[in-house]
Formats: C-alpha cells, sequence, structure tokens
C-alpha cells in the first residue's frame, strides 16, 4: 500500500472507536463484505478526521467509525445485492468510500459510553434516515443536528440521504482505489 494514498486509522493512534460493520454481518447484506477489520483514509481526510475528533473530545464525545475506505470491489458486492442510488453510489461513478475520502460515523457519550440515538440504525436504507426527517423522535433530530454541525465545522460535506455519512468536499479530485492499493486484500470472496 501507498502510504501517500492511505493511511490506517486505528483505535491506539487516532483515539477513536472503530465498529466497522462490513467486517461483519452486522450490515445490510447480512454477511461481511470485508475480510478483516481494517480502516484507512486519504492524508487529507485523516486530517479533518482529526479535526472533527479534538472538536468531540471537547465536548464529551469520541466518535465510532462504521467505515471509511472501501475498495472498489466492496462497493461492487454491495451495489450488487442492493442497488438502491438513493443510499449507494453507483460504482461505475466511484462512490467517495472508494477514494478514500468518506467516512460513515456516529457518536459516544464518554461519560456514560452510550451511542447517540440517530433514529435509525446504520444503513437503513429508509426516508427516515435523511437528514431533517422529523418521522425520527425530537432527540434523534438534536443528535443528528450535533453530528452534523460538529463534522461540517470540521470541514465535512453530508450527505442528505444519510445521518451517518460525511465526505470532503472536492471528494471527486481522488482517483479510485481498490484492494489493489493495499498490502492485504479486505474484500471477502463471499456476498
Amino acid at each position: 500500500m501507498s502510504q501517500t494514498k492511505l493511511v490506517k486509522i486505528t483505535e491506539a493512534d487516532h483515539n477513536v472507536q472503530l465498529d466497522l460493520k462490513y467486517a461483519t454481518p452486522d450490515n445490510f447484506t447480512g454477511e461481511p463484505v470485508y475480510q478483516y477489520a481494517a480502516c484507512y483514509l486519504r492524508p487529507q481526510a485523516e486530517q479533518l478526521l482529526i479535526v472533527a475528533r479534538d472538536l468531540a473530545l471537547d465536548q464529551g464525545w469520541h466518535l465510532r467509525i462504521f467505515d471509511a475506505f472501501r475498495p472498489s470491489e466492496s462497493q461492487w458486492k454491495l451495489w450488487n445485492h442492493t442497488p438502491d442510488p438513493d443510499f449507494l453510489c453507483d460504482p461505475r461513478r466511484g462512490s467517495p468510500h472508494s477514494r478514500g475520502v468518506a467516512v460513515d460515523l456516529n457518536l459516544i457519550d464518554i461519560q456514560t459510553g452510550k451511542t447517540l440515538d440517530m433514529g435509525t440504525g446504520f444503513d437503513t436504507f429508509s426516508p427516515k434516515s435523511h437528514h431533517g426527517n422529523t418521522d425520527v423522535s425530537a432527540k434523534a433530530q438534536y443528535n443528528r443536528l450535533l453530528l452534523m454541525g460538529l463534522m461540517t465545522t470540521a470541514g465535512w460535506d453530508f450527505y442528505r440521504n444519510e445521518w451517518w455519512h460525511y465526505q470532503m468536499f472536492d471528494a471527486r479530485q481522488f482517483d479510485v482505489l481498490g484492494d489493489q492499493d493495499l498490502a492485504k486484500t479486505m474484500t471477502s470472496t463471499k456476498v
């Protein structure tokens, strides 16, 4: 893997919590999409993550990351399983995740260890997952705005259909990467 392309994000080095859903069956496919749990971002995205992390820590929150870099091969697996352009980027266009400049996450209260209630789970492909949806509780709406405020203040752009998804504003300037750009293939042979 070229260190100039991707940086490994770890709990120890970045003071974040990793809960990488696509390395487990706890995702919309019901199968692991990744062979192992690993989190990567481009160096520019890593710097924005550090800003977000610091802002969160100042307010008593930890970042819980569900996904970051997603090899293009994994994006194809997701798309072939559920080709829904409202929630998945068509791999022919190139997902911001496959460019290494997107992160899916939530906040954890440092004192209680509880994840913020966002009204839906991660990867719930429903209008209830949209920012601004009023069919979720007022507390969930507040929590979404809290996360959005933190992430946009840190320099991230949001995707209106997914409360959990943030990406760099200039995502399309980066090339799409795949398993060949890693020292060890991430994409599972299942799904």
